[in-house]
């Protein structure tokens, strides 16, 4: 059970007739894991996957030590995910409530939830936010409120699914720094490939396996060649047809 990180090994994942993953073995340990690569390449599904909101049809998933199949109740305090649309993931009307719920399902009683999401809101001086009606947010601001909603539950990993594309520059720059500093495991999956060069990992998926897996700023460097030459080929294609 003090196994670190997240472990798939021999997963098949598979959508109707389409097989997304078959036999994927993996293991997610490094502070700062990147995935890129095309919509549809399999991104999102390993993320699901990773956080048992998927079940494979073969193969098992741990995540820190805990059987993603069998001991899901165990899951929330390991393993966190943001979605790529923030509406797919607020339950609540205010902020506040949204804060106290990830405690409640935690275990925390109500208004100890509530003290404890109000005071979490005035460390970060967020204090008026805590009556706002989530209608008011904009969409960056509600993608902020799911990041914190998952922050205070204090998963040990944070599965960030396209954190970068609703948001202006200076959230961006602000997602940046936390994931930069934040304590717990950080798997990004990203079109904006810029603040994963620095990361000690990054995977390349590319239709359910995994093209390229290494530092960074080399495969972020190879990601990018590959989509220019096919941007460039089929440019040339077009002139020719």
């Amino acid at each position: 059970m003090t196994e670190q990180g997240i472990h798939l090994q021999s997963v098949t994942l598979r959508r109707g007739a389409a097989t997304l993953f078959d036999g994927l073995s993996l293991s997610l340990t490094e502070p700062r894991i990147g995935l890129v690569g095309d919509n549809g390449a399999g991104k999102s599904s390993l993320l699901r996957v990773a956080c048992g909101l998927l079940a494979p049809d073969s193969g098992s998933v741990t995540v820190h030590g805990a059987d993603a199949g069998k001991e899901r109740t165990r899951l929330p305090g390991l393993v966190g995910i943001l979605f790529q649309n923030p509406d797919d993931q607020i339950i609540f009307p205010t902020v506040v409530e949204e804060l106290a719920f990830s405690l409640t399902a935690q275990g925390e009683g109500r208004r100890e939830a509530r003290r404890r999401a109000s005071a979490y809101l005035g460390e970060r001086g967020l204090d008026g936010w805590a009556d706002r009606a989530v209608g008011s947010l904009s969409q960056g601001q509600r993608q902020r409120l799911c990041l914190m909603a998952l922050d205070i539950m204090g998963p040990r990993t944070l599965l960030l699914d396209e954190p970068f594309a609703s948001l202006d520059l200076p959230a961006q720059a602000r997602l940046v720094r936390h994931v930069r500093t934040t304590d717990r495991q950080v798997v990004l999956s990203s079109h904006v490939l810029e603040p994963l060069l620095e990361f000690e990992r990054v995977l390349w998926l590319d239709g359910g396996r995994i093209r390229a897996d290494g530092p960074g700023r080399e495969v972020c460097a190879a990601y990018r060649a590959d989509v220019e030459d096919r941007a460039e080929r089929a440019g040339d294609a077009q002139l020719l047809s």
